[in-house]
């Protein structure tokens, strides 16, 4: 079932000659603006009961302006946003808030706002109370809080009574790494109940165990809409593209529904890439839990280059970072290509994962990530299997070295 369905959604801000012709445009009298603004411009998409939407972009992109009208914090110029049932938002850090107010007091204010009735905020209260794990701070004045607790507050309150619609805006950011799990162990709760879950952030590793579906926001507008995986790395391409305008950015689907996507400015390139076993030196796609393996990368240097890092990067079916490092970190930068010099980079690692699917990667860059001077950085450039043949059963994408000490 469809609980939010964002239909064609514009904000113009727009300034005028006079203050005069602005009051005469509020009664629809034909006055052109001098200049307009559109930090959002038509904007669609639904959201079903269940389902979790990652909203991505840079800052500027339009996001919090979006979210503001599909809550009905700002008029929408044109569209319209329909919700059914209650949304619950946390758009920004204490909006709601008085800062002479104790905890307790802004909790029955700002749940007013929020439609609550007192005497369910009444009921919720000791809820509130227990989840934002504030201590005595609950009946202190909110001017006394840190941002952390400021944050467990507005959390605490949003998410009192399960909503049909929960907005998460940034706002988990500023709390501490137990009251973030604890935060995200409620979202995943909600989301499993049925509420309709849209999460703003720039951490993506939240946005790839969180999300089903993310929409990419550039400049106002749906740049990308689709699977996690696809949207975040063009979005990081995209990224490192707006750093060089002769970057360009590939992506396709392979037949295995792996994700190939390929940027950089082509200055170096990368050749050909092969995983291998290590002793023997053949290839392989299916590779033992704690196998031996080596990554041969070929590269070529088309332009004169001052430096050349070579990044690796393991990440596992869901998209999750697994492990990474490059060249820049282990003190072993190439310096001084000339156009035409070839590169074989070798990678020797112990194959220390769980069984199940895995994509490499691939950046040839200059300095510590590819987002400077970036030349040829490939998303899953190989993919592998890994399968357990010879330990005791675990699970989990990482193979730890271990024992058992059993003492009666």
């Amino acid at each position: 079932m469809t609980v939010l369905s964002v239909s064609h959604l514009s904000k113009c801000y727009a300034n005028y000659a006079s203050s005069l012709e602005r009051f005469a445009g509020w009664f629809g009298a034909p006055v052109k603006p001098i200049e307009e603004f559109w930090p959002v411009k038509d904007v669609s998409f639904s959201v079903t009961a269940g389902e979790a939407l990652g909203l991505i972009g840079q800052n500027g992109a339009g996001k919090s302006t979006l979210l503001k009208m599909i809550t009905g914090t700002v008029r929408p110029t044109e569209g319209a946003a329909q919700v059914v049932g209650r949304i619950s938002a946390i758009l920004e850090l204490g909006l709601g808030f008085n800062p002479e107010f104790t905890g307790r007091q802004n909790a029955f204010h700002a749940g007013g706002l929020m439609g609550l009735s007192q005497s369910r905020l009444a009921e919720l209260m000791p809820h509130i109370e227990d989840f934002a794990e504030i201590g005595e701070f609950f009946d202190r004045p909110l001017r006394t809080y840190s941002s952390g607790m400021h944050a467990r507050l507005a959390f605490a309150l949003a998410t009192a009574d399960r909503p049909e619609v929960l907005i998460v805006d940034e706002v988990l950011s500023v709390g501490d790494s137990y009251f973030q799990h604890k935060s995200f162990d409620r979202i995943r709760s909600f989301k499993a109940a049925g509420t309709a879950i849209i999460l703003v952030t720039h951490a993506m590793g939240d946005v790839r165990t969180l999300c089903d579906r993310v929409i990419l926001l550039d400049k106002g507008h749906v740049l990308k809409d689709g699977p996690p995986d696809e949207v975040i790395d063009y979005y990081n391409a995209l990224i490192a593209a707006k750093e060089n305008e002769k970057l360009t950015v590939e992506q396709r689907r392979e037949k295995d529904q792996w994700l190939y996507t390929r940027s950089g400015n082509k200055a170096v390139m990368v050749e050909s890439i092969e995983l291998t076993d290590s002793g023997s030196g053949a290839s392989v796609k299916t590779a033992l839990s704690g196998q031996s393996l080596t990554i041969r990368a070929r590269i070529t240097a088309k332009e004169a280059v001052p430096e050349l890092v070579v990044g690796f990067m393991l990440k596992d079916r869901a998209g999750h970072v697994v492990w990474g490092t490059n060249t820049w970190h282990t003190n072993q930068v190439l310096s001084k290509l000339e156009p035409g010099d070839k590169v074989e980079c070798r990678l020797r690692l112990s194959c220390a994962l769980g069984p199940g699917s895995y994509g490499l990667s691939i950046a040839l860059h200059t300095g510590d990530v590819h987002i400077d001077s970036n030349f040829d950085w490939i998303e899953n450039v190989e993919v592998f299997d890994v399968i357990n043949s010879t330990d005791p059963f675990f699970i989990g994408t990482s193979r730890l070295e271990h024992a058992f000490e059993i003492v009666r």
